[in-house]
């Protein structure tokens, strides 16, 4: 009977979003259906269902644009107590700060070799990367493997995988500043420990979250960067088209492919062998 009762909860509160013209969120209405809120709104009676409709969205936007430093400082003292990238994984699994957490289902952290000499960096969790907590398993991901086997790279040999952001955001959406800055400690952190000779940004968010910059993925893509943890580690940055992409602009491959290459040569300059 309860499971009935939200059922039509959810139905008439997206039907009343939709007459305001309000974009429907569908991970915040699985959110609320978990925590409850879409019951409270089926308790209120008629007359005022719609003020409660309205106050679970002010709710809602209230909740999404908080903004809370003290997130930041507390995934900064987290992940400064990791030892290890195991106990690193663990503290961002737990983590409460991130707002995306409550509408995910699992963290995805990362995946490949320990101590790899080259650290992959994407985006951010697509829909099978939330499923199975795991980045790039989609079909970006699968690309991304054939894309890294030609140039003799291999997250089970080799290579080291993680984004900048570990939680989806809503509809697959670019994750925000907020998001991000949360996320970053880890990230920083997950550069301190695993020492990778080389990164490689996958994606205009990655790079431009990772050098801090405005600048296109086009004009990023290709070019010899440098990335400086806040601990003073630093590493060298490429960085070349996110799979998704080639995926719906196939006819760039060839740019993504020099790119690689650029890739490859860097390895052997440094004498690392694949």
């Amino acid at each position: 009977m309860a499971q009935n009762a939200t059922s039509a909860s959810l139905q008439a509160l997206t039907e009343w979003w939709e007459e305001m013209g309000v974009e429907i969120d569908h991970g915040e209405l699985k959110h609320m259906s978990r925590t409850g809120a879409i019951m409270a709104a089926s308790a209120t009676p008629a007359a005022s269902q719609s003020q409660a409709g309205q106050q679970i969205q002010t709710e809602t936007v209230t909740r999404r644009r908080k903004v809370r430093p003290d997130w930041v400082s507390e995934a900064r003292d987290l992940a400064a107590q990791a030892k290890d990238l195991p106990s690193l994984r663990q503290a961002i699994e737990e983590f409460e700060g991130s707002p995306l957490k409550a509408l995910s289902n699992r963290a995805a952290v990362y995946d490949g070799i320990i101590g790899a000499p080259v650290m992959i960096i994407g985006e951010g969790p697509g829909e099978q990367e939330d499923l199975q907590g795991l980045p790039f398993v989609g079909k970006a991901g699968h690309l991304l493997d054939r894309m890294l086997a030609a140039i003799q790279l291999d997250r089970k040999t080799n290579t080291f995988i993680t984004n900048v952001n570990f939680w989806r955001p809503p509809g697959n959406r670019n994750p925000d500043a907020e998001e991000l800055a949360v996320c970053r400690p880890f990230l920083d952190r997950m550069i301190d420990l695993g020492r990778p000779a080389l990164i490689v940004a996958t994606g205009g968010v990655a790079a431009k979250a990772l050098l801090n910059t405005r600048t296109g993925i086009m004009r990023l893509r290709g070019v010899q960067h440098t990335y400086q943890t806040p601990a003073g580690t630093q590493t060298e940055l490429i960085a070349m088209f996110h799979p998704a992409y080639l995926l719906r602009r196939p006819q760039d491959k060839s740019l993504s492919w020099r790119d690689l290459l650029k890739i490859r040569s860097r390895l052997r300059d440094m004498e690392i062998s694949l």
